[in-house]
Order: structure tokens, then C-alpha cells, then sequence
């Protein structure tokens, strides 16, 4: 659930807030390309993702046509109110994919609730500075470049991240190889999976990646 850009976005580049949302929903349509995989944009702006009824429906009828095993999330805790928001908009649209008593004209509820986990947030620290530990850690060397491709995708936010706050891709991948180094691996990624009531508890991430899956 990639968010669409907004007017913090618009400092970056110069142009309308329409020709930079046609831009960005590019890029991550290319992105996701590269994986033969389908981008669904849910037209929530930069700093105005809101947990409110609209983008709850919004985020629920997504779960709900894609019907997913697995949902790859934010973390609960992160440097960006939105990034935080986006997370427990995950989190409620998963628990209610199959409460039939939520209508969702474009889809039908489903079971069972998908395997939740939340990435690293960025620099794998929360909005205090605090060092958020992983549950596991997942060996990612063997399609880096892939990831790498992906990430040069996002050319026009890589140009913004530079500008607002001094970061780029460079320290996303920085910070793959500090988790790399934590079980002996090139480059890799932390995960937390969610296990509150009503959600699966086996670990899925585990069972079809295998020895990729360090748990801690």
C-alpha cells in the first residue's frame, strides 16, 4: 500500500501535485514489474494517510480482492507518522478481511486472516532513536540486485530524500549489510510477524524460505 505523494513531495520537484502522483504510481508500478507483480495505489497523500472509516474501506476491499497468504508491512514504529499509520492500516484490514458485517461492494470477505509481518523501519531504530530488534532475520543476498533494480525505480523520491533529509538508497543498503552481518550473510532483512489473537501463528516466512529464515 504505497503511498501516492503530496505536498511534501511537491518541495522536491517542481510541477503540479497531479504530474508528480502520475510520476511516482509510475515508478512503482515499474517496480513492481520487475517481480511480474500487480501495484494498487489506495490515493492517500503524502502526511494525510489517515486511519479514519474511508481508508479503512479502502485498505479492506484491497485485502480483500488480492486475498493474500502473507502481507509485508511498515513497522509499528517508525520516524514517519504515515509510515506508522499505513502499518495499522495493514494490521486492521487483515483482522477484518473476513468480518462479514464489513461491506466492501468491490469484494467479498474471506478466511482465514492473512500472515502479517512488519519490516525493519529505517535505520532499524523507532522514533525515540531506540534499536528495534527483529523477530527473525531473513538472508536476502541472493536477489539484492534485484532489490537494487527496484529501488532505482523510485528515481524522483531517491531526488526528494536527498534533498529533505540527507538519504537515499545508499543507506537503505547500508543497512542490509548490518543486518547481513548479524547471521553471516551478505545482505539481508529484518521481519516481526505479527501474533495477536485471531492471526496465524505458524511462520510461514520460514516454511517457504527455509534456512534463508534466521529466527532470533
Amino acid at each position: 500500500m504505497r503511498r501516492n505523494p503530496g505536498l511534501a513531495a511537491r518541495k522536491g520537484l517542481a510541477g503540479p501535485y497531479e504530474q508528480i502522483s502520475t510520476i511516482r504510481k509510475a515508478e512503482a508500478a515499474k517496480a513492481a514489474g520487475i517481480l511480474d507483480g500487480t501495484y494498487h495505489c489506495l490515493e492517500c497523500g503524502d502526511i494525510f494517510i489517515m486511519y479514519d472509516r474511508p481508508t479503512l474501506l479502502k485498505a479492506i476491499e484491497l485485502i480483500r480482492r488480492v486475498r493474500p497468504a502473507i502481507v509485508l508491512t511498515l513497522s509499528p514504529t517508525d520516524y514517519m507518522v504515515d509510515h506508522e499509520t499505513a502499518s495499522k492500516l495493514a494490521q486492521t484490514a487483515c483482522f477484518a478481511c473476513g468480518v462479514v458485517n464489513i461491506e466492501t461492494p468491490g469484494a467479498e470477505p474471506f478466511e482465514p486472516v492473512p500472515h502479517l509481518y512488519y519490516a525493519d523501519p529505517v535505520e532499524g531504530k523507532d522514533n525515540l532513536g531506540a534499536e528495534i530488534k527483529p523477530g527473525m532475520i531473513v538472508d536476502i543476498g541472493s536477489v539484492m540486485d534485484t532489490k537494487e533494480q527496484m529501488l532505482c525505480c523510485h528515481e524522483s523520491q531517491r531526488n526528494w530524500l536527498l534533498k529533505h533529509h540527507g538519504m537515499d538508497d545508499y543507506v537503505i543498503m547500508i543497512f542490509a549489510e548490518k543486518r547481513g552481518a548479524e547471521i553471516g550473510a551478505a545482505y539481508a532483512e529484518g521481519f516481526r510477524q505479527h501474533l495477536g489473537h485471531a492471526y496465524p501463528q505458524d511462520n510461514i516466512l520460514q516454511s517457504e524460505l527455509g534456512d534463508l529464515v534466521h529466527t532470533l
